[in-house]
């Protein structure tokens, strides 16, 4: 009888015992079977030990997507360490930040990205060892290793007993002040949410999954230990442009992907030939609003596609999905809770909404995870007890407070709002940019769109929208948007200020429009002349 996967490494073991000969892992030209992968994953976990990893110590992952960095990911959680992935596209300064505040012990990665990190890295006084993939580098206080040079055979390295409730990995976050803060998960935690996933998305062996998304984000992670609770392949893909998405989809026969609503708006763009289609059985969509003309242009260009509308953070892996057959009759709702979860809606004081009123997500259950790593202060404000407990529970249950707003109809389906850091409060008026948004993409006129709060002296904040066009911009533009808008919006909805740019929007590292970098380019906009 086959084991049942506790564990974030045994999801690989897992699927190994039942079908060792199943595609698993592919990169490029590189293929594993679960088999393969599994082996590669007690190597590479002999390996950390034989550098001296000793249980709960980080382990930092800094490397682009490859066989090496699932197996890095893997294999630190099968030898007792806490895998700490890092995105590719962070800058020196950024690494150091991780690598300080976690207090790596080894870093993986390769030697080009070492030469980047080379004269910092002797900062970080926890670093024990780093580990590179490719070839050999020195360093005047670290001790540099091959990845690939241990000597202890997988089969005699005893392995520190584990159980679900201990660490697994820190995945950093960027919050809307400071520096990214990290959200410490529990193999509890990431495989509740990969067999909640996969359930409700109806993974099997039979699915080829794209993984396009960072594996640093919890939905990219995602993307991975779904995947491998059903036994089913992931494709590992780095893009430059959506075309290479496209190109991806017909080339792999891949049967689902899952995409940022910024990406997917630059998808909807695409022509979509039929080979692209042909195989892909769903989609989805977490990380912010789909704007509804994209999600009916990718409806109409992918016919036999499902689409799944699902909201998460990062704290929570997953809290909501909207199955493809309520998307006509709820429209625009983010859906009901996962399996194994329970989503309220509450006011600030902890009482229940009633039906329709506006109040903060709160998610309780087994993907709650174990608050931010090093930062005590920001973890009492977002893990706090959960609302409408039974008064005579002696410990008190632990959820998380997301900080966004939404509201949940009469028959249990929820709409987001906005995020609490993100929301303008204009002339007394609490507004969601995604509103405003949604009557911009509405238009026909604007390939990408954002709208922030930009300090007034007399509004509080004043709406500005920053956009790119989908053609050519011309003079007048500005004033067709604003005639656009008037019969949508209410007059304290309207923006005070269009801006117009020939280029895509800022983005963060895990492809979200930046509304933080973009505020700072208009915060002096309204500032009275002295």
């Amino acid at each position: 009888m086959a084991s049942i996967a506790t564990l974030v490494h045994e999801l690989i073991a897992v699927a190994a015992e039942l079908a060792p000969d199943t595609p698993a892992l592919s990169h490029r030209a590189q293929r594993q079977n679960y088999a393969e992968l599994a082996t590669a994953i007690q190597h590479n976990a002999a390996r950390l030990r034989e550098a001296g990893l000793l249980r709960e110590q980080r382990v930092a992952i800094y490397l682009d997507k490859r066989l090496e960095t699932v197996h890095a990911l893997f294999g630190t959680m099968l030898a007792g360490g806490v895998a700490v992935p890092l995105n590719p596209l962070l800058r020196p300064p950024q690494v150091m930040h991780v690598l300080q505040d976690c207090a790596a012990s080894i870093l993986i990665t390769s030697s080009d990205r070492f030469s980047l990190l080379a004269e910092t890295l002797a900062n970080c006084a926890s670093l024990r060892a780093v580990l590179l993939i490719d070839s050999a580098a020195e360093h005047t206080s670290l001790r540099i290793e091959l990845w690939n040079a241990g000597s202890m055979p997988a089969a005699s390295v005893i392995f520190p007993r584990i159980i679900d409730s201990d660490m697994a990995a820190i995945l950093y976050t960027s919050g809307s002040t400071g520096r990214p803060k990290g959200v410490v998960l529990s193999h509890r935690n990431i495989v509740a949410g990969a067999r909640s996933v996969a359930t409700y998305l109806e993974n099997t062996a039979d699915d080829r999954i794209l993984a396009a998304l960072p594996l640093s984000f919890d939905y990219g992670l995602n993307q991975l230990t779904s995947a491998f609770h059903a036994g089913a392949s992931v494709v590992l893909l780095d893009y430059l442009m959506p075309r290479d998405i496209i190109d991806a989809l017909a080339r792999e026969h891949i049967t689902g992907l899952a995409a940022v609503p910024p990406l997917w708006i630059r998808l909807a763009r695409c022509e979509w030939p039929e080979q692209a289609t042909r195989t892909l059985r769903y989609a989805t969509s977490s990380g912010g609003v789909m704007p509804s003309q994209t999600l009916a242009t990718l409806r109409a260009q992918l016919a036999r596609t499902r689409f799944f509308m699902m909201y998460g953070l990062t704290e929570a892996f997953r809290s909501t999905y909207l199955p493809p057959e309520d998307i006509d009759r709820k429209p625009g709702s983010i859906g009901k809770a996962i399996p194994n979860a329970q989503i309220m809606v509450v006011h600030e004081d902890g009482s229940l909404c009633a039906p329709n009123e506006p109040g903060e997500l709160v998610h309780r259950g087994s993907l709650v995870a174990l608050g931010y790593w090093n930062d005590p202060a920001t973890t009492a404000e977002r893990f706090r007890p959960a609302p409408d407990q039974a008064a005579g529970l002696p410990l008190a249950e632990i959820a998380v407070w997301s900080g966004d707003t939404v509201r949940m109809d009469e028959d249990g389906y929820l709409y987001f709002l906005g995020r609490r850091d993100e929301m303008i409060k204009t002339s007394g008026y609490r507004v969601s940019p995604n509103e405003i948004e949604e009557a911009l993409y509405a238009t026909g006129l604007i390939a990408e769109v954002a709208a922030i709060g930009i300090p007034h002296p007399v509004l509080g904040e004043a709406i500005v929208v920053v956009a790119m066009p989908t053609s050519s911009s011309t003079a007048e533009l500005s004033d067709e948007l604003m005639k656009a808008l008037r019969p949508r919006l209410p007059s304290y909805m309207l923006p005070a200020h269009i801006a117009l740019c020939a280029d895509p929007l800022p983005r963060s590292a895990n492809g979200k429009i930046d509304r933080h970098a973009l505020a700072a380019d208009f915060t002096h906009l309204f500032e009275e002349n002295p």
